[in-house]
C-alpha cells in the first residue's frame, strides 16, 4: 500500500518552517491518518463532516457501495439519510457562523490589468441569493439541470452556487468550446435554461460568446429540444441608454481610462451582440428588483449536485455525475491537506472552472474552507510574460496551483520575467492536469519557488472529483514527476492485463480498490456506459484508464492514458470525437488520430487523412480541416499535424492499428511487430508523406 519508511536519497523535502502548522507535519503522522482512512473510513469521515452543517443526519453505513459488476449493479452511496444544501456551508456557514461575512472571497483579475474587483463572503451569499431567486422566478426547480458557459467572472461563481442553492443541477461547459460541443452537451443533458455572457477578452482576442451561444440554441430548435430562455450577462457591452436596465456592474474595457494599453484597447472591435426578445433576458435587468433572503433548498446526500462533460472514447462525451455530500466532504478535505490550507493564505488556481480543476479548486473546496481565493480571466502570457507573477505579489499569493502546460509555455521564455517579481509569499506550489516531466519540475520548483515551497504534483481526474494521488506538503518527501502516494481513503492498485494485482516495482493499468467520497456516481442519463467504461474491464475495481508504474520506494508515476485518448494542455480529448469531426468533411473518407510529445502542450494532434477518390490534398483543404474540427469540438482540438494518408495500416480484420500510426508520427522506425497488417507497402508511404514536426 504505502511504504513503512521514505527513501533518504533521491527526493525533495519540503521545509517545516515554511508550511504554517501543516495539518500533516510527517510521514509517521500521514501513515498513522492513512491507515485510519482505509481501515476505519465511517469514523475518519464522520469526523470531518461533523465540521459541516446537516439538516438531518446521515443513518446507517457512512458509505455503501459495489465495484463489482458481476455481483449487481455498481454504485456508491454516502450518508444515506442526511440533508444539507452545500451553497449554505459555502456561504451562510461562513458568514454565519464562522463570523467571516467581511473576509474576501475572491479577488477577481480581468484580462486587462487594472480590471479588477474584490467581493467578500457576505456580498457574495446576496449575490448568490439574488440569482437564485431568479431562477425560481423562471420556474427553474430541484433537479432541473441548467447550462452555464461564461467567462471567468464572478457571476460564473454565482451562477453554480445559485443553482446548487435551489438543488437545481448545473453542467457547465468550457467557454473555449464550440457551439457544436455545447449544444451537444445541452441536449444530452436536457437543459432548460442556458446562462452565458456576451463575450470577453482572451489576451486581444475577442470570444464573442453570445454568438455562439445563439448557434447552439438554434441547433437546438432544429432538433426539436428548444432552449426556453437564455440569461445573458452583459461583461464587455455597455447598456444602451434607451435601456431600462442598470448598467453592467462593470465599464466596458474600451472605455474605462488610465490604464494600461490604452491605445491598444481602442483599436479592439466592439462586440456586436445579437439579441432575440422572446429567448434572451438581461442579467442585470433580473436581478435588480430580486430579494437577497433566499432559504436554501435542503437536499438528501445522493442528490445530484453536477453534471461535467469529459471526453469519451466513443466520441460522444460523458456526462460524469457527482452528489451533494460526498463531493462536498472530498473536495473540501482534500483543499484543506493537500494545500496546507490555513486561515491567512491568499489561493491561487489559475484553472478555468469550465473543468473540474476550476469546479473543485476554485469554487466548492476553497469557499467550503472560508479560503480567499484569487479569479483570474486572463492568459499567463498577456500582456507580458511576468503576468502571473505580478498577479502573485499584486495579491500576496501563498498558495499556488497550476498546469504542467503553462509551466513549460514560461520555461521557454526563461527565468527573467520571473525573478523581475518578488514571490516571496509563496509557500506551497502545486501542479494539476497531466504528469510533469522532471525538467519542468526543476525549474519550477528552483526559479519559481526558490527551492523554498514544496511540489504537491496532484493525480486526479473529472471522475475522481478530486486528489487521489499526491505529496503532503511537509509530509510526503517528493520525487519530480511522481504524484506520490494516495490521498485518505484512497486504496490504489496496478493490474496486469490479466487482472491480477501486481506487487513492488512494475507497470501496468492504474486501478482503485474501494471507492472515496468524492467518486462520480453515474454518467448521466446512462449508467450502463458508466459501468462498461469504469468497472466492466477488472471487475471489482475502479479502472481510471491510465498507465501507472510503482518504484522501489512506493511512489506513483502515471504513464499516460491506456486507451484512445489525449491530453492536451490538461484536458482530456477523445481522439473518436477528432476522427469524427474529420471525416463529416465530404473530401474525407477515413481519418485516424494520434497523441505525439509536444514540449509546451504535453501532447498534440497528429491526424492522418484519407481522401475521397478525385480529390487531392492541398494547404486550403489542410485548412479547411483544421478549421472543422475547432468549429465541432472547440480551439484547443485544433490538430497540430495533418497528413496526407492514402492508406492505413490496418489489420487483416480491418481494424487500425494506432500504435503504428504513433510511431510514424513520432518518426520512429522500430515498429514491432506487424506481421498482422493487411498491406504492409503502406508504412513506408506514410513515413515519406510525414509532416515536418518541432521534435
Amino acid at each position: 500500500m504505502i511504504p513503512d519508511k521514505v527513501p533518504e536519497e533521491d527526493v525533495y523535502r519540503a521545509p517545516h518552517d515554511l508550511v504554517q502548522g501543516a495539518h500533516v507535519s510527517s510521514f509517521d503522522k500521514y501513515k498513522e491518518l492513512y491507515l485510519k482512512s482505509i481501515q476505519n473510513p465511517d469514523e475518519f469521515w464522520g469526523d470531518i463532516a461533523e465540521e459541516f452543517f446537516w439538516k438531518t443526519k446521515h443513518t446507517g453505513k457512512f458509505m455503501d457501495y459495489n465495484f463489482d459488476v458481476t455481483k449487481g449493479t455498481v454504485f456508491i452511496r454516502c450518508m444515506e439519510g442526511a440533508t444539507t444544501n452545500i451553497c449554505y456551508n459555502m456561504l451562510d456557514r461562513n458568514v454565519h457562523e464562522r463570523g467571516l461575512g467581511d473576509k474576501v472571497a475572491f479577488y477577481w483579475e480581468g484580462n486587462d490589468p487594472g480590471d479588477e474587483l474584490t467581493i467578500t463572503y457576505r456580498e457574495l451569499l446576496q449575490q448568490v441569493c439574488r440569482f437564485s431567486n431568479v431562477l425560481k422566478s423562471l420556474g427553474v426547480q430541484k433537479g432541473d439541470r441548467v447550462s452555464i458557459y461564461m467567462p471567468m467572472v464572478v457571476e460564473l461563481v454565482v451562477a453554480m452556487l445559485a443553482c446548487a442553492r435551489i438543488g437545481a443541477v448545473h453542467s457547465i461547459v468550457f467557454a473555449g468550446f464550440s457551439a457544436e460541443s455545447l449544444f451537444e452537451r445541452i441536449v444530452d443533458s436536457q437543459c432548460s435554461l442556458l446562462i452565458t455572457a456576451d463575450g470577453f477578452y482572451r489576451g486581444d482576442k475577442l470570444i464573442s460568446l453570445k454568438v455562439i451561444a445563439d448557434e447552439a440554441l438554434q441547433k437546438c430548435r432544429d432538433k426539436g429540444v428548444p432552449v426556453q430562455k437564455c440569461i445573458v450577462l452583459k461583461h464587455l457591452t455597455k447598456e444602451d441608454s434607451a435601456s431600462k436596465s442598470p448598467p453592467a456592474k462593470r465599464p466596458c474595457p474600451q472605455l474605462q481610462h488610465e490604464r494600461p494599453s490604452e491605445k491598444v484597447r481602442k483599436t479592439r472591435p466592439k462586440p456586436k451582440v445579437p439579441w432575440n426578445v422572446e429567448v434572451d433576458l438581461c442579467w442585470h435587468t433580473l436581478v435588480g428588483g430580486a430579494s437577497e433572503q433566499c432559504e436554501p433548498e435542503w437536499c438528501e446526500s445522493e442528490d445530484p449536485l453536477f453534471i461535467l462533460y469529459t471526453s469519451g472514447s466513443t466520441g460522444k462525451p460523458k456526462g460524469v455525475l457527482h452528489t451533494v455530500s460526498g463531493y462536498m466532504l472530498y473536495t473540501a478535505t482534500t483543499f484543506k491537506l493537500v494545500f496546507d490550507y490555513q486561515p491567512e493564505d491568499v489561493y491561487w488556481c489559475t484553472a478555468d472552472i469550465g473543468w473540474i480543476t476550476g469546479h473543485s479548486y476554485i469554487t466548492y473546496g476553497p469557499l467550503a474552507n472560508g479560503a480567499t481565493s484569487v479569479l483570474f480571466e486572463g492568459l499567463p502570457t498577456y500582456p507580458d510574460m511576468s503576468r502571473m507573477w505580478e498577479i502573485v505579489d499584486k495579491y500576496q499569493v501563498t498558495k499556488f496551483y497550476t498546469a504542467p502546460t503553462a509551466i513549460r509555455l514560461l520555461m521557454k521564455y526563461g527565468s527573467e520575467p520571473v525573478q523581475k517579481c518578488k514571490r516571496d509569499s509563496l509557500k506551497v506550489l502545486g501542479t494539476v492536469g497531466e504528469p510533469i516531466n522532471p525538467e519542468a519540475w526543476q525549474w519550477y520548483y528552483t526559479v519559481v519557488g526558490e527551492g523554498r515551497c514544496p511540489v504537491v504534483d496532484t493525480f486526479w481526474q473529472t471522475e475522481t472529483g478530486g486528489h487521489v494521488l499526491t505529496p503532503l506538503p511537509a509530509a510526503t518527501p517528493m520525487k519530480p514527476g511522481s504524484a506520490t502516494f494516495p490521498f485518505f481513503g484512497v486504496v490504489p492498485a496496478i493490474l496486469n492485463e490479466s487482472g491480477e494485482e501486481l506487487e513492488g516495482p512494475n507497470d501496468g493499468y492504474l486501478v482503485f480498490k474501494q471507492p472515496w467520497p468524492g467518486i462520480m456516481r453515474t454518467v448521466y442519463g446512462n449508467h450502463q456506459r458508466f459501468e462498461a467504461t469504469y468497472f466492466q474491464k477488472f471487475p471489482g475495481y475502479y479502472v481510471t484508464g491510465d498507465g501507472c508504474k510503482r518504484d522501489q520506494d512506493g511512489y506513483f508515476w502515471i504513464t499516460g492514458r491506456i486507451d484512445d485518448m489525449l491530453n492536451v494542455s490538461g484536458h482530456l480529448l477523445s481522439t473518436a470525437e477528432v476522427e469524427s469531426a474529420l471525416v463529416e468533411h465530404p473530401a474525407v473518407s477515413e481519418a485516424a488520430v494520434v497523441g505525439r510529445p509536444h514540449p509546451v502542450k504535453g501532447e498534440s494532434l497528429y491526424c492522418f487523412v484519407t481522401l475521397s477518390d478525385g480529390i487531392g490534398y492541398t494547404p486550403a483543404l489542410e485548412a479547411e480541416l483544421k478549421k472543422q474540427v475547432r468549429e465541432k469540438i472547440g480551439a484547443i482540438a485544433t490538430p497540430d499535424y495533418m497528413q496526407n494518408a492514402p492508406g492505413l495500416p490496418k489489420t487483416r480484420s480491418g481494424k487500425i492499428m494506432r500504435r503504428v500510426l504513433r510511431k510514424i508520427a513520432r518518426n520512429e522506425r522500430d515498429l514491432g511487430d506487424i506481421s498482422t497488417l493487411a498491406d504492409s507497402s503502406v508504412i513506408e508511404q506514410l513515413f515519406n508523406n510525414r509532416c515536418v514536426t518541432a521534435m
